[in-house]
């Protein structure tokens, strides 16, 4: 696997981590929003996040958007849009199929990922949201000014699959999950929701993988969510 960062823009201090398995055949792509409120971005849901899914043969790449004293709702976006067009303009290059490019974010950078996947321009094909913010709670918390982004939903909004705790009383699943599962039922957009009985918010791929790194935090059942993705994926986005 060859491992690369690209700048996107050093004023803003964005970047972009490539993890890519050199391979006779182009392959789908992941793109990977990490959360952690817009603090240092954690390598729980960020490099082991991408490392998994090029295991399960995905290229893969986890996007830095600004964070700390540079946080800012906009140029967040603006770094994930920067990355998308960078992995298009060089899908050869980097043997990813566009037609199966995506994007997973986590918590606040579920976010994101929503937000990105609901632009009309959008070049992700699919949609991946672990326990994610919905709607501006959580904005005097984090420091940003963000949006409801179950009203930027639209009939071309791609795919989705998400999932959440039941436990989770940051982004609790009425004002969150359930949000946002109802505004792409209203549009007709393809979804799956998985709701866990156990776990909480922040634990990642709820695995050891993740809780070595995450203060041991982990959960058997939630963990499930990265098998049910990879199999919604091969089910209703690959080709």
């Amino acid at each position: 696997m060859d491992i690369k960062n690209i700048t996107l823009d050093q004023a803003k201090g964005s970047s972009l981590d490539i993890y890519q398995s050199n391979t006779d055949v182009k392959l789908p792509g992941i793109v990977v929003i990490g959360g952690g409120s817009y603090k240092k971005l954690k390598e729980r849901d960020t490099e082991r996040v991408a490392i998994t899914f090029a295991t399960q043969a995905f290229q893969a790449y986890v996007v830095n958007y600004p964070v700390e004293e540079k946080k800012n709702y906009a140029d967040a976006k603006a770094a994930i849009e920067q990355s998308f067009d960078y992995i298009v303009k060089h899908a050869d290059d980097l043997q990813v199929d566009t037609t199966e490019l995506g994007i997973i974010g986590f918590s606040a950078g579920g976010q994101l990922a929503a937000d990105y996947g609901n632009e009309k321009d959008t070049k992700a094909k699919f949609v991946m949201l672990g326990y994610p913010v919905i709607k501006p709670t959580l904005d005097e918390k984090m420091g940003i000014k963000s949006l409801d982004v179950s009203k930027t939903v639209t009939p071309n909004t791609p795919p989705t699959f998400m999932w959440g705790s039941i436990n989770d009383g940051l982004t609790p699943f009425l004002d969150h999950v359930h949000v946002y599962a109802e505004a792409l039922a209203k549009n007709q957009v393809p979804f799956e929701v998985h709701e866990f009985g156990t776990g909480n918010h922040g634990i990642a791929l709820a695995n050891k993988w993740t809780a070595i790194v995450n203060r041991d935090r982990s959960d058997k059942h939630m963990a499930n969510w990265f098998e049910l993705g990879i199999e919604w994926f091969n089910e209703v986005v690959a080709k």
